[in-house]
């Protein structure tokens, strides 16, 4: 059995390697004293089961590890394992029901006490635990159970074959947490154990020393990290706020920070920056869309509680596909590429543009806009202006939007653009943009989440840590929706729901084989894509930016883009 083309259905380039250590890092522990980061948008929790966003998985993995990770190539590495399993090194059943992972001997959690298989178990417990609304719920979809075989042996139990085995506790989405620390925090308590959400204890190579949600965080070294001689740096002042270009410019202009994410300003004014000589900027391509969500619920606040619900009912117009083809259609998506992000993105018409084996062809007419053809199409379907003010009706219903997203210069520009298109098919767009910590948090009591999403179209980019796209496609199935039951967790945002989509989620966990796997994510890629509850923008880069006097950075898009953090270290002017 070839395991890379069987197994990992994603990419014939994945092997396995073990971690290692940068060039040039040697030396004491803390020795290059504090390292400056800052993310533009603030982290409001640091546990990834509890939000979806980036900012929050990214910043809890220098924290909270996995079983394995996925490097700047796309290599899947042990990290807690003290290998990967296989088939041929009998890890995974012959029959692909199970993988065994066996942990690192005399790994600790930061506190001193040992990292044990039954935390493995606990973690498994935590995000299915009824009512809790696990934000990575889809990792574990498949799964019957996690045993403890002993303290080191941790053996997953699928349902039904798995080809690819490596999602439960695996890549920055899906660490494994200390069970002794959450063990009064299963199901609804979840998001109410604060002291464990701000401060998880955890292997990596920092500690949590202090979490101010949507502020900063203080990390310091862990002095109980498995690996001699990291992290170089003492501390972590972990900045958030401001926006992207200010972050750019306080890396790449006046050096007060050494580390700057997602830089989604102006190519030119990003390459004007970096040529004051002391940054670097650096781009990784993987799974990043930038894409539209359609809101197939009715997020009127006349609804009350039932708002953006099933039982609020379906969305007044946003349900039908001529309209929301037409919106696609209208879409200039290479002068968005132009305008917002250079050689850091590439227009698309799939919401999986990567891996190339999984890319789909069928949708790349939107590649071209057409504003007259969608003014046609509407016309043909007796959706018109029928009182002269310059918006169409669909059943009695003027067809006016809300649009959000976050607060970001590239993306109110897209937002303007955005808007003046809509206007000339006869959509008149109303313009909202909220503060990116507040947008991309998982405050349950929030009403302008994205999870919420109490607006009729919103935009954003998502991506999936790792090369398999399986779990990532599961986050469209039908249970996936964001809910007052789940506590607005889940990752269905636009609350997409069709059974022959769920029934190609399960096909696909149950195939093995590369083409066959390929086939039917295309087909899951295109169902979403003719639902028009999805209109992908942009293939984006991730484009952050490092001091010239930090080495061994490797940005990645396929897992926390620090996954390697504790290889980093301070060299001279």
């Amino acid at each position: 059995m070839n395991l890379k083309t069987t197994l990992l259905g994603a990419t014939a380039a994945v092997a396995f390697a073990p971690m290692a250590i940068a060039d040039g890092h040697e030396g004491e522990r803390g020795r290059d004293g504090q390292l400056n980061i800052i993310y533009w948008q603030a982290p409001s929790t640091l546990n990834p089961y509890l939000s979806g966003g980036t900012k929050e998985v990214e910043s809890a993995s220098l924290v909270l590890e996995s079983l394995g990770r996925f490097s700047n190539t796309g290599e899947l590495l042990p990290w807690l394992a003290a290998e990967i399993p296989t088939v041929e090194n009998g890890g995974i059943a012959e029959d692909l029901t199970s993988i065994t992972w066996t942990l690192q001997d005399g790994v600790l959690w930061s506190d001193g006490t040992p990292l044990t298989a039954n935390d493995a178990v606990f973690t498994w417990q935590y995000c299915t635990a009824e009512g809790g609304g696990c934000a990575q719920a889809s990792y574990f979809d498949g799964v019957e159970s996690v045993e403890a075989v002993d303290d080191l042996t941790i053996k997953i139990t699928f349902v039904a074959p798995k080809p690819f085995p490596y999602t439960a506790l695996v890549g920055s989405e899906s660490p494994i947490i200390q069970a002794a620390q959450f063990a009064d925090c299963l199901g609804a308590a979840a998001p109410t154990c604060v002291d464990a959400n701000f401060g998880p204890i955890g292997t990596g190579p920092f500690v949590v020393d202090d979490f101010k949600a949507n502020d900063v965080i203080q990390f310091s070294a862990n002095e109980n990290f498995r690996i001699e001689g990291q992290p170089a740096f003492s501390n972590v002042l972990f900045k958030g706020g401001g926006d992207a270009a200010s972050a750019a410019r306080s890396v790449l202009e006046t050096g007060e920070f050494d580390y700057a994410w997602n830089l989604q300003i102006d190519p030119t004014v990003l390459s004007d920056m970096e040529s004051a000589g002391l940054g670097t900027v650096v781009t990784a391509f993987g799974t990043s869309v930038e894409r539209l969500h359609l809101n197939q619920t009715n997020p009127s606040a006349d609804l009350g509680d039932l708002r953006a619900t099933a039982e609020g009912g379906p969305h007044p117009f946003l349900t039908n596909l001529v309209i929301g083809q037409a919106m696609s259609m209208a879409i200039d998506r290479e002068l968005l590429v132009e305008i917002g992000y250079g050689a850091g993105g590439q227009a698309t018409c799939n919401v999986l543009p990567a891996p190339a084996i999984y890319a789909s062809t069928a949708n790349d007419g939107c590649l071209v806009q057409d504003v007259a053809g969608a003014n046609a199409m509407l016309d043909e379907a007796g959706i018109v202006d029928t009182d002269g003010d310059g918006i169409r009706e669909s059943d009695g219903t003027p067809l006016v939007v809300l649009y959000q997203t976050s607060t970001n210069a590239v993306r109110q520009d897209s937002q303007a653009l955005i808007k003046q298109w809509w206007s000339e098919i006869g959509i008149d767009a109303q313009l909202r943009n909220i503060d990116a910590s507040v947008f991309f948090g998982g405050d349950p009591a929030s009403p302008d989440t994205f999870q919420k999403f109490f607006a009729d179209v919103e935009m954003y980019t998502n991506n999936f840590a790792g090369v398999d796209p399986e779990a990532y496609m599961a986050n469209w199935t039908c249970k996936e929706w964001p809910s007052p039951e789940s506590q607005w967790q889940g990752s269905n945002m636009q609350r997409f729901c069709d059974p022959a989509y769920d029934a190609l989620a399960l096909e696909l966990a149950a195939t093995a084989g590369i083409d066959a796997r390929a086939e039917i994510v295309k087909q899951m890629n295109d169902m979403l894509m003719a639902s028009y509850s999805i209109i992908p923008l942009i293939h984006r880069g991730g484009v952050s930016a490092h001091a010239n006097t930090v080495a061994g950075v490797k940005i990645t898009d396929w897992d926390s883009e620090m996954w390697n953090i504790a290889e980093w270290y301070r060299v001279g002017e």
